[in-house]
């Protein structure tokens, strides 16, 4: 039986942020409109694999996924004693990380996509530095989260292992997706080091609000497209369509019997959502090409 190989570039860049050097994991597949692939709080770019992997979707659009710093294969710097002080993702950093990531890589703006942290930057990204992207993709947005530090707490905590932290997510995904791809969402969330999904949440449960400058967002400046699910319960349909009306411009996506990781928990019923939605980006960027 004949092996078979995904066409996917990977390898590692080295990203100066703040007088530290990072480096970065990344893997890459197709040619066409450049889209960055941000994954949630504690796993890795393993989530965005099925896009990668879409020989069909790699005709057009270049997807490029990371492991953020201190997730999967990019190790933490080594000039941070990260052992004595800790991780902690803050809000400015993590939008500089982004466009710093997109210079380095000389991107012409670049389509962002992130799921779950990932949504929030991309609606955060849209309200700072529209001017950089020509659309964000936000999946399982929400507009603040609703209860600061009880989560992060609870993750932190000698008796919570890794298994526990993938058996809540396992709550989160719908129970009508494949369970090989639930098992393999949830199998990821259990190889994270113990303090990056707390680390992840800092910003995700404390910095992260979009309560007075939602309507600040600009859709006249960058397409902005949120899609929540129906098993998400951290970031619920009714939030979603609620932060959809605070934005006026802004497409809102059902997606129904998804669940929080709708891109590897249900990819082909996931591709159904975002196909759609690529394709509309690729015939705005052609009218304005054009």
């Amino acid at each position: 039986m004949m092996a078979k190989f995904a066409k996917m570039e990977c390898g590692y860049l080295y990203l100066t942020l703040d007088d530290t050097e990072y480096r970065i994991y990344l893997e890459q597949a197709g040619t066409g409109i450049p889209v960055l692939l941000q994954h949630t709080a504690g796993t890795d770019a393993r989530q965005w694999r099925h896009l990668l992997e879409d020989e069909e979707l790699t005709r057009y659009f270049r997807f490029i996924a990371w492991d953020l710093p201190y997730h999967g294969k990019s190790l933490p710097p080594l000039t941070h004693r990260y052992w004595e002080t800790g991780y902690k993702l803050k809000m400015d950093w993590f939008l500089r990380y982004v466009l710093e990531l997109s210079k380095a890589l000389e991107l012409d703006r670049p389509v962002f996509m992130g799921c779950s942290m990932g949504g929030l930057l991309a609606t955060d990204l849209a309200l700072y530095h529209p001017e950089h992207f020509r659309a964000a993709i936000a999946l399982e947005p929400l507009i603040k989260s609703p209860e600061p530090g009880t989560l992060t707490d609870w993750y932190w905590h000698p008796t919570t292992s890794n298994d526990t932290r993938a058996a809540l997510q396992h709550t989160q995904c719908s129970p009508s997706s494949p369970e090989v791809y639930r098992r393999e969402t949830i199998w990821m969330y259990s190889q994270g080091a113990p303090s990056v999904f707390p680390g992840d949440l800092h910003y995700y449960v404390e910095e992260h609000d979009l309560t007075d400058t939602a309507k600040d967002i600009d859709t006249a400046k960058i397409d902005l497209y949120l899609l929540n699910a129906d098993y998400d319960w951290s970031a619920t349909v009714e939030e979603g369509r609620q932060l959809a009306s605070m934005i006026p411009g802004s497409k809102w996506v059902h997606m129904r019997d998804m669940g929080h990781f709708p891109m590897a928990e249900n990819p082909a019923k996931f591709r159904e959502y975002i196909v759609p939605i690529l394709d509309e980006i690729r015939a705005k960027s052609a009218k304005r090409t054009g």
